[in-house]
């Protein structure tokens, strides 16, 4: 099965108008925060775009078969991806473990993986402690909104790649727009959201004490940014940055490609910027293409 996916949009307070404008993402939203490019979570399916499948969740079509062998031992679907687009900063936050998750959340907990499509000038990220801290500091620093003064603040450019383990806080600062491939979880433990109120005046809540529970309090040293064909890799996910024509076979694993520029045609599914299709595992398809794409799996350590 090859098949192109229609993803499923949000709309979040900190959102902005790049993936309606560069991106081609379509919604009656006047901004847009996120694109579900491959998704089995129920929060936000990915459909099926076109053909006698059309409009037909992907989840609710494929088979564990079509997953692949290296997925076999996943009791979830294991990867969701997605466009980012942050006109403002996203809230200070921590994903969970899978310990902690699957005992209390009963899902996966969250390792995500960012590569930078596109920075304004001294966008940035917040990307761990930039000191050891006790938990006492910790909460000090949540109960008197001085969180940020003790997080590394990361200048960040297009073209770099950052792997955001579980239990590392974090966040995407503004001007950034970015692919994210990650868990297939939506567990998010806010613990500053910079005193935002939404369209009704509310303020979105917090998971104080989730977090102290999770977080990584040890020194963060930022890693040199990953650049290369090989973005990153785990045991949930691997993903490649490529460009031009070649092949793409799928032994053991399901794939999923996105297209970054230019049209890339996967046997017979054409892709434009901004748009993923889904090839089951076992399949084997020629790639022609006059831009990039990004190519994401499940492979074993050898």
């Amino acid at each position: 099965m090859i098949v192109k996916l229609k993803p499923a949009l949000k709309s979040y307070l900190w959102g902005g108008k790049n993936l309606k404008t560069k991106w081609n993402k379509q919604s009656g939203e006047n901004t847009l925060s996120e694109s579900w490019e491959l998704s089995f979570h129920k929060d936000g399916l990915a459909l099926i775009d076109g053909g006698e499948l059309d409009g037909k969740p992907l989840a609710d079509v494929v088979e564990r078969k079509d997953w692949g062998d290296n997925c076999k031992d996943f009791p979830f679907f294991p990867v969701l991806s997605k466009l980012i687009d942050s006109a403002q900063a996203l809230s200070i936050q921590v994903h969970p473990s899978d310990d902690y998750a699957l005992r209390y959340e009963g899902q996966f907990g969250k390792t995500e993986m960012w590569y930078i499509l596109d920075a304004e000038k001294d966008a940035f990220l917040y990307l761990g402690f930039n000191r050891s801290v006790t938990e006492e500091e910790f909460s000090y620093a949540i109960e008197n909104n001085t969180i940020c003064e003790l997080l590394n603040k990361v200048p960040v450019k297009a073209g770099e790649t950052y792997f955001i383990p579980s239990g590392t806080i974090h966040a995407i600062g503004a001007g950034v727009t970015l692919y994210e491939v990650q868990q297939n979880s939506s567990l998010t433990y806010r613990v500053y959201d910079f005193d935002r109120v939404d369209a009704n005046g509310n303020r979105r809540p917090l998971h104080v004490e989730k977090a102290k529970a999770v977080a990584n309090l040890n020194k963060y040293d930022v890693p040199i940014p990953i650049r290369g064909a090989l973005l990153g890799k785990c045991k949930y996910f691997t993903a490649f940055r490529y460009s031009g024509n070649g092949t793409i076979v799928c032994k053991g694993t399901f794939s999923a490609i996105t297209a970054l520029c230019g049209e890339v045609k996967i046997g017979n599914i054409v892709l434009h910027k901004g748009e993923t299709a889904f090839m089951s595992a076992g399949e084997k398809a020629d790639v022609v293409a006059d831009g990039e794409y990004i190519v994401i799996c499940v492979e074993k350590d050898s």
